[in-house]
């Protein structure tokens, strides 16, 4: 980390100057948000972040999605000629119809710096050798990563296209210290190393930094991973095709991740009223970007809910915006099961904390008078009784949800494993 850490009043002076010069820019050049900005009187000369954020409209994925649509194959959120970019990244597309969205060096180089910023909150450095397990498709992922990685000074390994047990193997006669990957696959490539009679104790990895889906801040499920890659640190990040890197992980307190405020202006608001929420309260963080002017966002409906964090300076002594628990989930992932809000990262926290499960997929069956629920459940080789672990889990979750989530064993092998997100949530 630096070694000076701005106040509030800092970081809020450095984001208002860099939000004038962003709609400066906007205003004359980028079509998308030139006409909003105008519809809604607001001018590069913005008196604050609060009038920003009083006056300009969010943008949502939607939006940004007919806009593609009605001018192929880019849109009009383009602030430069089409000779200017030099990156095409696209969304995953597991929300949706998926977004094309175009990079400039400039909004690249920006993008790079962010990264570092959480490999020097993981303490990692020239020294390091970083294996990202990441299949290099359009999505943008990993790419921003491993090129930092490389500005950093560090031996970068990219493991797209390979097996599992390839991707070990290069872990292994590389000495690796640092792996990159979602968490599920973190969790995936443990699996394929005990099947491999490999012990990860023996390898060098110290950090396993994760992004992806929510999983490095659920204490339940970073745990499980640390068990199985023993030795290493659990690090988490996350950031959006849209947005690219935006939080780090506090290096004192591991259940928050802080937003890189030098490069966003962060809100977090009520899904449903679009008012800010106070600090302690579950939320939708909305983002502006400051630095990717090429293919900017103002006031952007991210759909991740978090929690901002009450406690400022954090112990780490950063005055940046914490996230309390990560990413939370998503506003559209929340399942109603008689009454009952269920998020997918609190029903992994329970069933992560039971070292028995292999792998796990949950079923809503909707074609009834009120959706069903039920769990299928592998249970590991080393597990001596899965029919008390199946008891056991449903006692729990019954515990944690008030709701009874019928348990039932499948043989080993029977669910889907996942190389990227993973997609445990299925409806019938």
């Amino acid at each position: 980390m630096k070694s000076f850490l701005p106040d509030r009043s800092t970081i809020q002076l450095d984001q208002h100057e860099k939000l004038k010069a962003l709609l400066s820019v906007l205003l004359q050049r980028n079509p998308f948000y030139s006409a909003r900005l105008r519809a809604a009187g607001v001018s590069a000369s913005v008196p604050s972040i609060e009038a920003f954020a009083r006056d300009v409209p969010f943008t949502r994925k939607q939006e940004l999605v007919d806009d593609q649509l009605r001018t192929p194959p880019y849109g009009t959120n383009l602030t430069y000629p089409l000779e200017r970019y030099t990156r095409l990244s696209q969304t995953s597309g597991t929300t949706g119809q998926p977004l094309r969205w175009l990079d400039t060096p400039e909004s690249w180089d920006w993008m790079l710096h962010n990264w570092m910023r959480v490999f020097e909150a993981a303490e990692i450095s020239a020294h390091d050798r970083i294996v990202v397990a990441f299949s290099f498709a359009p999505f943008l992922g990993f790419w921003t990563g491993f090129e930092a990685g490389v500005r950093m000074g560090c031996l970068c390994i990219p493991g797209g296209g390979l097996s599992s047990a390839a991707r070990l193997r290069i872990i292994q006669e590389n000495r690796a210290t640092v792996l990159c990957s979602t968490p599920t696959y973190a969790i995936r490539l443990a699996e394929v190393a005990a099947e491999g009679n490999l012990d990860l104790s023996q390898t060098t990895v110290k950090r396993l930094i994760v992004a992806g889906e929510p999983g490095g801040s659920i204490p339940s499920v970073r745990s499980r991973i640390e068990s199985l890659w023993k030795g290493a640190r659990v690090v988490d990040h996350h950031g959006m095709t849209e947005t690219g890197p935006v939080t780090y992980s506090c290096p004192r307190r591991r259940d928050v991740l802080h937003v890189i405020e030098s490069a966003f202006i962060a809100e977090v608001v009520d899904p449903k009223t679009g008012e800010p929420v106070a600090a302690g309260e579950v939320g939708e963080l909305v983002l502006t970007n400051l630095g990717r002017w090429g293919s900017p966002l103002l006031r952007y409906r991210t759909g991740d809910l978090v929690r901002p964090d009450p406690n400022q300076p954090c112990e780490c002594g950063s005055y940046e915006l914490g996230l309390e628990g990560g990413i939370r989930g998503r506003a559209d992932d929340v399942v109603v099961i008689r009454g009952v809000n269920l998020y997918p990262s609190a029903v992994e926290d329970v069933v992560r904390g039971y070292e028995g499960v292999l792998e796990y997929r949950v079923e809503i069956q909707n074609g009834m008078s009120l959706p069903e629920i039920k769990l299928e459940v592998e249970a590991s080789p080393e597990c001596a009784d899965p029919a008390s672990l199946a008891k056991r889990l449903e006692t729990s979750l019954r515990t944690a949800f008030a709701l009874r989530i019928p348990v039932l064993l499948v043989p080993k092998g029977t669910l889907p494993r996942f190389d990227m997100k993973s997609k445990r949530w299925a409806r019938v």
